[in-house]
This record gives structure tokens, sequence and C-alpha cells, in this order.
């Protein structure tokens, strides 16, 4: 097994595929990867070299933000968005879509499950006699 920027790629995949396992890269970005330091993206991670697993690994933290860095990042970029008090912050400070998607239906992933505010109970109320 591979450990590559503190995430450990599972052995089975493509290291094509298990590549984009780390936070930051996608698949162009994988193959981008590979073709620069010449690795067959056919290789299991399992059959990767101790070279080779070190040449990614150098690769990618003289290029590329990933992982810890770029989750830094992006809270700080927030965090400066909510205080300078600015309409995507304010929609990110009140966990709601911030890029202009409509909120009267939908919206469930950011808004979170249902809250049940205006139910009527049907409740029979026991009078004491």
């Amino acid at each position: 097994m591979a450990r590559i920027e503190g995430v450990v790629l599972p052995g089975e995949k493509r290291i094509e595929i298990a590549l984009t396992y780390l936070y930051g890269i996608g698949l162009p970005l994988s193959k981008k990867v590979l073709a620069d330091i010449q690795v067959n993206p056919d290789t299991r991670v399992k059959d990767l070299t101790q070279d080779q697993v070190a040449a990614i690994q150098k690769y990618l933290t003289q290029n590329f933000k990933v992982e810890g860095e770029l989750r830094k990042e992006v809270t700080l970029n927030i965090k400066r968005l909510q205080e300078i008090g600015s309409y995507r912050g304010m929609r990110h400070k009140k966990s709601l879509p911030a890029r202009g998607q409509r909120t009267k239906t939908n919206a469930r992933t950011r808004k979170g499950p249902r809250k049940a505010s205006n139910v009527v109970s049907n409740k029979k109320v026991v009078s004491k006699k």
C-alpha cells in the first residue's frame, strides 16, 4: 500500500484512480501527473516501487496544493468572506446555497433534514373533574 500526503491509497486500484482519493486531485489531474513523471496509469498501487511513490509524492508537493494545505486554504477563504460580510459569506454562515440556487424547494443537502415547525398536533386534552 502506498501512502501519499498522509492518505493510504487502496492497493487493488489502478494508480490513475487511486490518486483521486487525495483531496484536490481529480481524474484529469491524476492523468497529467502520471504522464509527467512517466508512470503507467494501468499499474496497480500494490505494484508501485518505492521510487515511483516517492516521485509522485515529490511532484505533488512541488506543483500542487492537495489535502491539508488545500482544505486550510478553502476554509480560510470562506472565513474571509464571512468576516467582510459579503453575500456569499452570509450564505455560508446560514448554511444556505451560495451560488444562486433556489431554496423554496430542493437545497436539502445544504439546509439539512426538514424541521417540523408548523405541525399541528391532534392530541386530546384530558380535563380534570
